[in-house]
């Protein structure tokens, strides 16, 4: 027999509206005018919904979402108040509450929010074993598409190896997450794992950074310090995007793959290097040497073993489980009860294109835990503008614009790639300097301000909707000297 619906109000009339639109319904109801009379009913049953009102001459609403999540964690409770404060809106979702319903309230809107959380109360024990079986058995890396099947047999082969590593992909699939594994599965595993973002150390201390210094070395250089090299002795070096070093940095490092040799700055005795190296980058290394940024024989040192990550548009039958994995990771983080993807939702997940990647879809699995007002989550509780984009932004290369499809399969060819191609041909014979860095910052200036424009100058959901991190986006608003 199905589970009644408890009204909790003092106001007759209230009680009588919702009763009535309940009976029409054939949902099985029962009334309370206050919330001790609840508490004492829950000592003997349980109902599937609880709707009750925050202010009542004999108990508060709040404190009785307090004790039935202390007791039914998994019962969804409806909060309704006359008083629509912030105070009470944020005491009600930190408390647990299923939903906040501002009185006066639509009759049939409010029906249809207690159908919706008797279904989703239904979905909540259905799916608590498989929310534990997450918590306690989740792996390294999850991947069953063929592309990281391949990827984890690489790892396999490379476990007794002591082999330098090349790993590509785009932004956002998770190299540094393949480096940690490869770490981890090596002869190495009980030396420490360096990692150091090359792309994100300012020229003039990245050689500082990498081999150390030696004190007086320089202005500030008050002590010796100890380089990367030096920390990861014995273990593994992680240099992520290693396609952004600068030139004259590259020969330092490719004499360290040489020799197993550097010196710290300004120092005059050699140290050894023990250290295994894994690169990673998001560049295509064969036309930054061919364009003269990298340095050809710097490449075939590192590409002794190259593992190319998949997009996440490549392995699309791997979202609903890493979207299941990120709902869980964001809510330990947040200290918050997981909430659950319907699955609607990851069907549609699985047709998104995440131009950002993995990290694009933690991000937005991060939204939803904060966001979403709901236990189990619909798609009405996506944002917007995910499933489809309105209006078209255009990219504007030296004064010629050309436009950027958005369409749904996100296609990567168009018009506005011909006209880039067409214009680095152009700079390339007429002998200019540094093309692909010039190209590439009026590319990544013309996406940003793009993305600044639809979030009118919100800088999180800027870098939100780019797949990017905030430290990230801020960091490049203020090299390309964009003002949101």
């Amino acid at each position: 027999m199905m589970k009644p619906v408890w009204i909790v109000d003092d106001d007759q009339s209230i009680r009588w509206v919702l009763e009535k639109a309940l009976t029409r319904e054939k949902i099985p109801h029962q009334s309370f005018a206050n919330p001790n009379d609840v508490l004492n009913a829950l000592e003997k049953e349980s109902p599937q919904v609880i709707i009750s009102d925050i202010r009542m001459p004999r108990g508060n609403g709040l404190d009785l979402l307090q004790h039935v999540k202390a007791s039914h964690p998994n019962l969804p409770v409806i909060i309704m108040t006359a008083y629509s404060d912030l105070d009470s809106a944020v005491s009600s979702f930190q408390g647990g509450a299923f939903e906040y319903l501002t009185k006066p309230f639509d009759i049939d809107k409010a029906v249809e929010l207690i159908q919706r959380a008797i279904s989703e109360g239904v979905r909540i024990e259905s799916g608590a074993k498989e929310v534990t079986n997450w918590r306690h058995d989740t792996p390294e890396i999850i991947g069953q598409a063929p592309a990281m099947q391949e990827i984890f047999r690489a790892i396999g082969r490379l476990a007794q190896s002591h082999a330098t590593v090349l790993i590509t992909g785009e932004s956002g699939t998770g190299k540094e997450l393949v480096a940690q594994a490869l770490y981890k599965h090596s002869p190495r595993a009980k030396g420490p794992f360096v990692a150091l973002n090359t792309a994100a150390i300012p020229k003039d201390l990245l050689e500082s950074e990498l081999f150390g210094h030696e004190r007086g070395a320089f202005a500030g250089a008050q002590t010796l310090r100890r380089g990367r090299f030096e920390q990861a002795d014995g273990g593994t070096l992680f240099l992520d995007e290693i396609g952004d070093m600068p030139f004259d940095l590259q020969t330092r490092l490719l004499r360290v793959l040489s020799d197993g040799h550097f010196y710290r700055v300004g120092g005059h005795d050699p140290i050894r290097a023990n250290v295994r190296i894994i690169g990673a980058t998001h560049q295509n290394l064969e036309a930054r040497v061919a364009a003269g940024l990298f340095r050809e024989d710097l490449l075939h040192r590192l590409n002794v073993i190259r593992l190319r990550l998949p997009s996440l548009r490549e392995r699309a039958e791997d979202i609903p489980g890493l979207a299941r994995h990120f709902m869980l990771t964001c809510a330990k983080t947040l200290g918050v009860e997981p909430k659950r993807l319907s699955d609607e939702v990851l069907k549609d997940m699985s047709q998104m294109p995440f131009p950002g990647n993995v990290r694009q879809l933690e991000n937005l699995c991060h939204w939803l835990t904060v966001m979403s007002p709901s236990a189990v989550i619909g798609v009405g509780d996506l944002p917007g503008d995910l499933l489809t984009e309105a209006g078209t932004p255009s990219v504007i290369i030296q004064g010629e614009s050309t436009s950027i499809a958005q369409s749904p399969n996100r296609s990567t060819s168009g018009d506005w790639e011909n006209g880039l191609s067409r214009l680095a041909v152009k700079m390339l014979q007429d002998g200019d300097k540094d093309v692909y860095d010039a190209l590439s910052s009026r590319f990544e200036k013309a996406v940003l301000q793009a993305a600044l424009e639809v979030t009118r100058g919100r800088r999180v959901e800027a870098a939100l909707r780019l797949g990017i991190g905030r430290n990230t986006i801020t960091r490049k608003l203020q090299e390309l000297g964009i003002d949101d």
